[in-house]
Order: C-alpha cells, then sequence, then structure tokens
C-alpha cells in the first residue's frame, strides 16, 4: 500500500466547522473516508502555521488517492495537497536502475 503525506489548510468556514465539531469527530470523518478507499489513516496532527493539519496515510493506489483529494477541494472548506512517500529500500531500487538522460544544452 502506497503512503501519502497529506497537508490540509481550512479557509474561515472550514475552521468554523472545525471549532463546531471538534478535532476528533473531523479525524473520525477522515478515518472513515480513507477506509473507504481501502486505506488507513497512520498519523493525523494539528499544527500551528501554515497548513491546519498533517496527516499520513495509506491508500491503496494514486487514482483512490485522487479522489480523496478532489473531493475534499471540492467541498471548498478545506485545500489538501497530497506528496507521495518513498521509503528507504524503494529508494534503493530506484538507485540501482539506470536510464540514459541527456541534460538540456548537452550533447
Amino acid at each position: 500500500m502506497n503512503k501519502y503525506l497529506i497537508k490540509a489548510t481550512y479557509n474561515s468556514n472550514g475552521i468554523k466547522g472545525l471549532i463546531q465539531e471538534g478535532g476528533s469527530v473531523r479525524r473520525a470523518s477522515i478515518e472513515k473516508m480513507a477506509q473507504e478507499m481501502g486505506g488507513k489513516i497512520e498519523s493525523f496532527y494539528y499544527a500551528l502555521g501554515g497548513e491546519d493539519a498533517y496527516i499520513i496515510a495509506e491508500i491503496p493506489d494514486d487514482i483512490s488517492t485522487t479522489t480523496i483529494g478532489l473531493t475534499v477541494n471540492a467541498s471548498g472548506l478545506v485545500k489538501v495537497s497530497m506528496t507521495a512517500l518513498l521509503t528507504p529500500s524503494d529508494i534503493d531500487a530506484a538507485s540501482k536502475k539506470s536510464i540514459v538522460y541527456r541534460a538540456p544544452g548537452k550533447e
């Protein structure tokens, strides 16, 4: 299963909803959404600063992850961005592969 870092930023109406529902209820809602896609939430933290929440999720594939992102962003109350996470062994495997690459402007 693939892992993703999800960063969420609430707009003012999203924050009002968060205050009304509470953080634990929002986490439970997000866990349910991940489960519906065949995944799970590994960690969930609210944060001070640029983003309001950081989530590490295991989701089966990029299509399911995109479905989550599209659905959440379409709500208009929160903006999420998602980053695929790689393990050290993923990097080991990638470093063993080789391709031919010509940098721009090089012969």
